[in-house]
């Protein structure tokens, strides 16, 4: 019984953080870093990907996964960061919560509407997510899909041949009995229409080099 007691009180207590890496960091994307040689990934945060997209209550298509790096980049780039490690990921990545003046920087990063809390591993942005997203302040400002579901779908899209040649290039030029049309990720159509280059059919990277080389935009 002592036993099973001392093994249950084990497994109850916090896993203790490890000393991290120290130094001036170089943003990578918004959750993502370089300090002191190594990669760190914040723990208990998740930032939309660069490739991402957000729609706009005017229906308007917005960068915002290359936005929120650059928001970060702008508030961090070349700061002294302290970190804890937690963990290793499996892309070998330091996983560690890091502070900046003694500020938690992902409790900065999420309550800035830069980021969602990611309850997979943590809930101690649990209250700053919701905060933002009432406030409808960064992300929250517009529509979007929770980064892990927009990496599962990307990876799910490799898997049948359907992915993007780059995360920068996502539209989608169909050739169809309507002829050469182009299809941005708010379409409505974009999610079930293929790509074969075979056929002629292509990926562009702008609406303009879509229309430069005979695609139309769709009409809805």
């Amino acid at each position: 019984m002592f036993r099973f007691c001392s093994i249950l009180l084990l497994a109850l207590m916090p896993v203790a953080a490890l000393a991290g890496p120290d130094g001036r960091l170089r943003v990578i994307d918004g959750d993502t870093f370089e300090i002191a040689g190594q990669t760190v990934r914040l723990h208990g945060v998740d930032a939309l990907e660069n490739g991402q997209t957000c729609t706009t209550d005017q229906g308007t298509l917005w960068e915002c996964g290359a936005w929120t790096t650059q928001e970060v980049r702008a508030r961090f780039q070349g700061r002294y960061a302290t970190c804890e490690q937690v963990d290793i990921d499996r892309y070998n990545r330091v996983v560690a919560r890091c502070a900046v003046d003694g500020n938690d920087m992902g409790r900065t990063i999420v309550r800035a509407g830069l980021a969602t809390a990611y309850r997979r591993y943590s809930m101690a942005y649990d209250l700053d997510e919701k905060a933002a997203a009432v406030a409808a302040i960064g992300i929250w400002s517009a529509q979007f899909t929770a980064p892990a579901t927009f990496r599962a779908d990307r990876r799910a899209a490799n898997q049948q041949g359907t992915a993007p040649p780059t995360e920068n290039c996502i539209i989608k030029g169909n050739i169809s009995r309507s002829g050469r049309i182009y299809h941005m990720p708010h379409n409505r159509d974009y999610d079930r229409t293929r790509i074969n280059p075979a056929n002629g059919e292509r990926w562009f990277c702008t609406e303009a080099e879509a229309r430069a080389a005979g695609w139309r935009a769709a009409r809805n």
